[in-house]
């Protein structure tokens, strides 16, 4: 071990430190970044003349280089028509090997929605001394200044570490579209990876450490209805012109059950691994009945919330992480209810939202959506399906290594008042980590983040749960010091030593 490498980390100083830094530095830095409507490009099409993904990127970037990290290099990197990406990199310290961790985060942000409360909004924070509210703030502002204040806590005792790298891209909400084209030239940069770390992802509470152990993938489009060329009255056409509407109802039923949401091209299922099937049953035993009763459901007049699809725990969770779900996101051919006119439609288009199962093929999937929807259309109406730009795949992690399962119950157990860590399947897509997962199929993965019950990523009343963001910064701190001290071991051909905390 080279002199001044620390070999065993002070869990207690490190919570101290990082502690501070949210109290000091991140949580005004987060509340100036949810003032900025830096929304995706797939949400605002002027994006590159508004600035405001420029205008998040250079502020992350400007904090990132005034850190005192000896050796930390960041850059903000642009290419005509793409969205800029940061880039940081920071040496080894004590530790010889090659293997890097990778950190990655994104900057843009989901558009407004409706339905914030009083009091709250979307561009306006709102901390009340737990909870920050605002958008964007858990999806993903925190990333960067997190991954970077973990570092500093580890600088800050002297401690060993791996050679750290980041991409920070701002084009993740749109299916990350410009991200291949950063990462192929930076990819000897980034040389090799040993640890990824993703941070958009979630939690199933905010007891423990939550590690993700599946992404489902995504893919969607338009479906858009037309039987005339020109709306005609109702009276005169109704029983003769078959409703747009109803066409289309019955084309979607081709690919969902309506009574129950199961999706019914064998395409989109795949079969659940026996070790994921565990890990939901675990899952299941910790959270219980808050699986399905996280979410804010709508009440009758009676008082009774309405039901989900299950009440299973176990059920629950499989259907998000590794089921196919359908969600019809926008409309387009309806007009206002308030101006409505008794006429028959011309056309009707809706938005189609696909969640994939985690070995489900993105790319077929949506070839087989399309063929299902267009095929035979009823009445020979108009019906055509045009996909969405991106899509991706999902993933499902490698199996940890103990060091890594060691390291990761430690540092739980040390923050999260003696918790291990639990893992749990998420239904979100995360495109990155399909690339990373193929880019380095040797590399570990600790995929986590902050969206725990009523976070609300991309809804209303989104926020950032602040006690639970300075626990995951100190665990971070702790398992990089744990990977730079399998990597020595490693090396020095010893088992890697047990991963203490004083």
């Amino acid at each position: 071990m080279p002199e001044g490498a620390a070999t065993v980390l002070d869990a207690g100083r490190v919570q101290d430190f990082c502690n501070r830094r949210w109290d000091e530095q991140l949580l005004p830095l987060l509340q100036a970044y949810i003032r900025v409507p830096a929304k995706s490009p797939a949400f605002d099409p002027d994006w590159e003349s508004r600035g405001l993904l420029d205008r998040v990127v250079d502020d992350a970037a400007a904090w990132a280089r005034r850190q005192p990290l000896p050796g930390l290099q960041v850059e903000v990197l642009r290419a005509p028509g793409r969205t800029p990406l940061i880039y940081f990199e920071l040496p080894a310290r004590g530790c010889d090997a090659d293997d890097a961790v990778f950190f990655y985060g994104h900057l843009d942000k989901q558009p407004e929605f409706e339905g914030w409360r009083a009091g709250l909004g979307p561009w306006e924070p709102v901390y009340d001394g737990t909870r920050l509210y605002g958008r964007g703030g858990a999806d993903d502002g925190y990333a960067i200044y997190a991954a970077i204040t973990a570092l500093q806590a580890l600088h800050e005792q002297g401690c060993a570490r791996p050679r750290c790298v980041g991409v920070i891209e701002t084009c993740e909400e749109s299916g990350s579209h410009d991200l291949p084209h950063y990462l192929e030239g930076l990819k000897p940069r980034i040389g090799q990876v040993g640890l990824v770390v993703c941070l958009d992802s979630g939690a199933g509470d905010y007891e423990r450490l939550w590690l993700v152990s599946s992404l489902r993938g995504y893919c969607g489009g338009t479906l858009e209805v037309q039987v005339l060329e020109e709306g005609a009255h109702s009276g005169d056409a109704g029983g003769i012109v078959p409703s747009s509407f109803r066409v289309l109802r019955n084309v979607l039923d081709r690919l969902e059950d309506s009574a129950t949401g199961r999706l019914l091209p064998p395409a989109l299922h795949c079969d659940v691994p026996a070790d994921r099937l565990a890990q939901t049953r675990e899952a299941a035993r910790i959270l219980g009945e808050q699986a399905w009763k996280r979410f804010r459901w709508h009440c009758g007049e009676d008082g009774q919330p309405m039901l989900p699809v299950t009440t299973d725990p176990e059920q629950a969770l499989l259907n998000r992480a590794w089921r196919p779900s359908l969600a019809v996101i926008g409309a387009e051919g309806l007009p206002p209810r308030q101006t409505a006119g008794n006429v028959v439609r011309p056309r009707t288009a809706f938005r189609l939202s696909l969640r994939l199962p985690p070995l489900v093929d993105s790319a077929k999937a949506l070839a087989d959506v399309q063929r299902v929807l267009e095929d035979a259309p009823p009445y020979r109406a108009g019906v055509r399906f045009v996909p969405d730009r991106g899509h991706a795949t999902g993933w499902n992690a490698p199996t940890f290594a103990p060091w890594l399962e060691e390291a990761l119950h430690a540092a739980s157990r040390a923050c999260f008042d003696g918790h291990g860590f639990a893992s749990i399947g998420q239904g979100g897509t995360i495109p990155l980590m399909g690339l990373l997962g193929s880019a380095y199929p040797d590399a570990q993965f600790m995929a986590c983040g902050v969206l725990g019950p009523h976070a609300n990523a991309h809804g209303p009343n989104e926020f950032l749960h602040v006690p639970y963001a300075r626990r995951l910064t100190a665990c971070l701190a702790m398992t990089v010091s744990a990977h730079a001290q399998a990597l020595i071991a490693s090396h020095a051909g010893a088992r890697p030593p047990s991963n203490r905390h004083a």
